[in-house]
């Protein structure tokens, strides 16, 4: 599985809209390189500043642990 997705990508495979995504991206200083985010830095971000994720959501720990 891809790590750096589109926005677009990114919130369907979190369950949020994509305006979400992109907003916690400017508020929480994650990185758009060339119109991708890693999904791994935005789910430790997102914990770290203690936002919750839609269930089913693989957690920071998780994420990082996680083969591909």
């Amino acid at each position: 599985m891809a790590n750096h997705l589109t926005p677009d990508e990114l919130s369907e495979a979190l369950g949020i809209s994509r305006k979400t995504v992109l907003t916690l991206c400017v508020q929480e200083g994650v990185p758009v390189f060339h119109g991708r985010i890693d999904k791994t830095l935005f789910v430790q971000i997102m914990a770290a500043a203690g936002h919750r994720l839609p269930e089913g959501v693989p957690s920071a720990d998780e994420a990082v642990l996680a083969p591909g």
